[in-house]
Parts: C-alpha cells; structure tokens; sequence
C-alpha cells in the first residue's frame, strides 16, 4: 500500500489537556495554514492528490521524484511536498497543486516533476500544457475554483479533503479541526442533539433516517454502556464517496463519532471499514493514534469527565453487512446477517447495549452543524432535504469524480454542468442513482430535484450516493440484470423471499437477455417483486428489485422488443445480436479474421470478401476493433 513519509507529527508529542491549550494550538496551527496558503511564510508548498485513484497512477512516485529534484537543487528549507486527500475530479489525475499562487496541474506523470521544479519553482514559469483546458472554450485553467466541474459544488462533508495532509493532526486543527468537539463539551447532550434535530440532518448511508432522533432514542436509553459505530461499509458499485472522506480528512469523522458519543453518553466508539480500503484503514489508524497521544481521545478528554475511545473493525467485502443489524452482528464475531426488527440498535444493539449508527458522510457532517450552527446548515437544501449530498458520478459522463452538491440541485445540472454531459457526445439514456437499491431517471426526469423524496417519488432513491450515467449504448434490460445478478450473489441466504426470489428474478432476466422469455414473463417479474418487497427481513432484499421494477417501468418497450423480436438495439445482450461484414467495405485484407479467437471468419485474400459463420461466432467484437475501414456491423 502506497502512503506518505512524512516527518514525525509533533502534535502528537504535544499533550492538550484543557480548553485554553486548545485554543492555543488551534490558533498556532490555524497561522501556520493561512501563512502557508499565502504564502506569508516565504515558502512555495506543493500538494500531490492522495486518494486511491491518484495513487494507482503514481502519486506517490510523483512525491519521490518532487522531493529528489528539491534535494539535488537544495532547497528543501524553501519548498514543502505533501500527500492530501481525493480532489474529486478523478477522471483528469494525478493533480499537483502550489501555493500560494494556488496553481493547478492535472494528469501529471512522474517524468513531470523535474518541469514543475525547474519551470515553476525556481523560474516561475507556469507549465501551459499541465493546466486543465475547458473542452468547451479551449481555455487553459490555471486555479481550480475556476473549473466548471467545482463552481457549483459546496465541500462540507468534502471539507479539508484535497486541502490538508491527512495524516498530519497539525493540518486539522488549523482546519477548524476540533472547535466543534470543544463547542459541544460544554453543552448539555440534550442541547447538542436539539441542534443536530434542528439542522435536520437525515442519514447519508441511504435510509435518510433523521440523525436528531436517532440520537434521541439512544440518549433515552438507560443503559451502563452505549456505542457509537461508523459505518464506512461502502459497497455499492461504483461508489467511492466515504473512502475518499476518510482518506482524505479521517478527522473530521472521528470528530463527528465523539460528539455523538457525547451526545448520547457512550464511551466507546468503533469504525466498520472495508478491508479493501487499506489506505483509507491506514489513515484512520495514524489519527486515532496521533489523537491519542495528544490526548483528544482517551480518558477525562480536555480535561473534563467525557471518555471516548475507538477500536477499528474490518468488514470482508459482504455487501449486506453495510446493513446496520448485519453489521452487528459482524462485529460481534457472527456471521453478517441481518436481525429482526424492532429491536432497533438504538435500543438494543451491540452486544444487547443502546448502538448508534451512522454513516462516514453523516458523521463528517457533524462538526459544521455545531460549528456553524443548525440555523445555517438548515438554510443549505431544501425543506425535508437539508444539507449537501456527496456523488460519486460515473458511467458514461465526461467527469467522473466526486461530487458535492447543496440537495434541491438538479440531475441536469449534475450530468451536464458539473459531470461535462455525455461521453463523445452521445444521447443520454438514464441515470441510476441508489445503486442496486436504486432505480433509473431518464431524460424526462433531468430537471427532478436531488432530495430523499423527489428521487423515490420518481422511482428511485438515494442511497448512499453512487450515480451512473448511461448513453445510448447501454443496454436497460442488460443493467437491470446486472444489478440482480449483484444482489444474488450478496444475499445472505437468510431469509427465503430473497435467498429464492432474487434467484428467481436473475433466471426470468436472464431468459429475457437470451431471447428465450414470454410476455407473462413480465407479469411476473412484477409479481416476484412485490412478494419480495413485502416478505424480505432487511433493506438489501426489500429494495433488490428496485432497478427491475425501475426500468420495467420506463422501459418497458425495450423488454417487449428482447421478447417479440428477439432484438437488443444497443447491441450488448450477446444472444441477440450478430456480426455480419458488408461485401462492398470489405478490402478482403483478412485483418478481422486473422484477431478472430475461433475462427469463424473465412474469405481469400485480395480476391474474395469474408464472411462470418453465425454458428461458430462466439460475438467477442473482436472483428469489430480489427476492422480498420467500418466494414463490420452488428444488428
């Protein structure tokens, strides 16, 4: 796993044990950022993107060669290199970003470093072809608040993440790191969840349950002990929202958990994390230990009767196990399978004791509502949707990245504004949103608020915040399977409505895919959903049909054309389409049959046009990409 080497974190050497040291060293660690932003300090600062993404194309490799060119020039008192987290706009990494003059490189490659400290460290010069080019105006961005994809975002639960080293304490407190927690230990844990109600904060993990009143019914429990979870079990296809949070700002999160546990009166808090996510793992391990030895986490915490302290606990990859009561059961060492409910873990959850849980992204939204105040957040969103959402928006959109948008913004202006419109300009078709749980919207549906109640009053939902744009190309019928075959394979097998159903559910799509399906198969397809809806145990099998009934729904011509004519006009669903090779294209130059795996292309070179033998084709495509003049088609 590849992180960063830094120097030894003297905040962790530096014990804060009241109110008054506190402040202290906010105050010290607040200049020292601003001074650095500046450039008060006579210093240029370097920052490399982080996240996963930008790490898997040599992120770090681009520090080790940043920091060789300093040292061979010698100027390591004058220049600074850091790690930060995920700066969203993942589709156009590796990012480097200098201050002060807040100067922004994208895709920038290793073999790029030595330029950026000849030209712009030590000449001043600004590297033209690094700088991102708006595909629009053609013109070259220098800052990045000056890109489109960031102009209509607002980074609350995002907050710090792209800006600060997260794995330097120093960087968070001179990043509002800690005011919150401060605010809220001299409060009564009524007034602290009083606020949280008011902002009207709902849960960002998909359900939208309203954080205030979970809080409450833990706080109304009479309980010797009570637990704070971080649920940060993210397993929706393509969602990367709460790793990039905690990788990038671990502790704001962690902030977020001890105000809860103050809230309802828990000393122990534990973090449920993805084993996939190591960097993310790696991160949250050196904060808890640097908040340790600082003493913000621990016994008597700033010198008051607060206690709180954390464990970290690894899922292994079961999607069901990001439901709560499957999580509990996780936790305690059995099988990840959901629980009966009532009871609800605020009453009775780890270990039989009152258990709040709460998301990565709901957490990070804590300590700017007590910093700020529930007034303020309340005024950001609309009236049951308050607050931002975090995106991770993917599939066929020019940006792919992460996303932080006030609710009440609209899919229009998240695919098109924001994520750039469709790839090669294509036609959309839908966006699902909620993953599996989820559903799709289509064209008609571009204008329709993101809130809880607007997406499900359109057939789809939240969720946790994954969002997949598809074109022209995609098959409905096809994604539809996609996400069944998905919930098939995650099911725990507990209950029989989703063990069975969803089995059943898979087999009637896959006879629709394969050109084998009836038009009753329809019928029950919505029947099987209904029943399973009604009988199934936990939220996983509840919504599994989701993006059947979704796109049955709006699609339902594409469903009938699978099973009347046997057709998949976007060409993916295999048994149903062929490859066939206009004579008049061909050049007879035996490119396609020469790529083709079971050769079931056949001509003469020169003399004679090939064809393919539809019982041999195994519909690879391969033909298709070894043809260089347009000569093969698929109907």
């Amino acid at each position: 796993m590849a992180t960063q080497k830094t120097k030894k974190n003297t905040a962790a050497k530096e014990v804060i044990k009241d109110f008054a040291s506190l402040d202290k060293k906010i105050t010290s660690c607040t200049k020292t950022l601003n001074e650095k932003f500046t450039g008060k300090d006579k210093k240029r600062h370097i920052v490399v993107c982080g996240g996963t993404g930008c790490l898997s194309s040599d992120s770090a490799k681009i520090v080790e060669e940043l920091n060789k060119e300093i040292k061979k020039r010698k100027l390591e008192s004058k220049v600074t290199v850091n790690i930060v987290g995920c700066f969203g706009f993942c589709s156009q990494g590796p990012f480097v970003k200098i201050y002060p003059e807040d100067t922004l490189y994208h895709g920038v490659k290793p073999e790029d470093a030595k330029r950026i400290i000849e030209e712009d460290i030590v000449n001043g010069t600004i590297i033209e072809d690094l700088l991102y080019v708006d595909p629009t105006t053609k013109e070259k961005i220098k800052r990045q608040d000056d890109i489109n994809f960031y102009k209509k975002q607002m980074r609350i639960a995002l907050h710090g993440c792209g800006t600060i080293n997260p794995e330097d304490l120093n960087e968070s407190f001179g990043y509002d790191g800690f005011k919150a927690l401060k605010k809220v230990l001299q409060m009564d844990k009524q007034a602290v969840i009083d606020e949280i109600s008011k902002s009207g904060l709902r849960g960002r993990g998909g359900a939208g349950f309203p954080t205030g009143k979970k809080w409450q019914f833990a706080l109304d429990q009479n309980s010797d002990e009570k637990y704070v979870i971080c649920n940060g079990d993210e397993g929706d296809p393509g969602a990367f929202m709460d790793r990039s949070i905690l990788e990038g700002n671990p502790a704001s999160v962690i902030e977020g958990m001890m105000i809860a546990g103050y809230a309802i009166g828990a000393k122990q808090g534990y973090f449920y994390i993805r084993a996939e996510y190591p960097i993310a793992c790696a991160r949250i391990k050196t904060c808890i230990k640097e908040m340790e030895e600082a003493g913000l986490l621990g016994d008597n915490i700033l010198g008051t009767d607060f206690s709180f302290h954390i464990g970290l606990r690894y899922g292994a990859g079961a999607f069901v196990c990001g439901e709560e009561t499957a999580l509990l059961n996780s936790i305690e060492g059995k099988r990840g399978m959901p629980r009966p409910k009532p009871p609800f873990p605020a009453v009775s959850g780890l270990w039989g004791k009152p258990t709040i849980i709460n998301n990565v992204e709901t957490l990070a939204n804590v300590p700017y509502i007590i910093r700020v105040g529930a007034e303020e957040f309340a005024k950001i969103g609309t009236d049951k949707s308050k607050g931002t959402k975090v995106f991770a928006l993917g599939g066929k959109v020019k940006n792919v990245g992460l996303v932080e948008v006030p609710m009440g913004t609209t899919l229009r202006t998240l695919i098109y504004d924001i994520g750039g419109g469709i790839q090669n300009d294509k036609k959309f078709q839908a966006i699902q949103t909620g993953g599996p749980s989820g559903g799709c919207l289509t064209i008609d549906e571009l204008d329709v608020p993101i809130d809880y109640d607007s997406l499900v009053a359109h057939g789809s939902m939240m969720g946790s915040g994954g969002a997949i744009v598809m074109d022209e190309d995609n098959c409905m019928v096809d994604v539809a399977k996609f996400y069944m075959q998905f919930i098939c394979d995650e099911s725990c097998g507990k209950c029989s409505q989703c063990r069975i159903g969803t089995k059943r559910l898979l087999e009637i799509m896959t006879r629709i895919t394969d050109g084998k399906a009836k038009l009753s198969d329809l019928d029950k397809l919505t029947e099987l959903a209904d029943s399973i809806a009604v009988g199934a145990l936990c939220g996983l099998g509840q919504t599994a049909a989701n993006p059947i009934t979704s796109t049955l729904s709006k699609f339902r011509d594409v469903y009938v054309r699978h099973i009347m004519d046997k057709k998949c006009d976007a060409g993916v669903c295999k048994t149903l389409i062929s490859y066939h090779i206009d004579p008049d294209k061909c050049r007879k130059c035996s490119l396609c049959s020469r790529g083709c795996p079971v050769n079931a292309i056949s001509g003469v070179v020169g003399k004679e046009a090939y064809k393919i033998d539809q019982n041999k084709c195994i519909k690879c495509g391969s033909c298709i990409a070894s043809c260089r003049f347009g000569a093969i088609y698929k109907e």
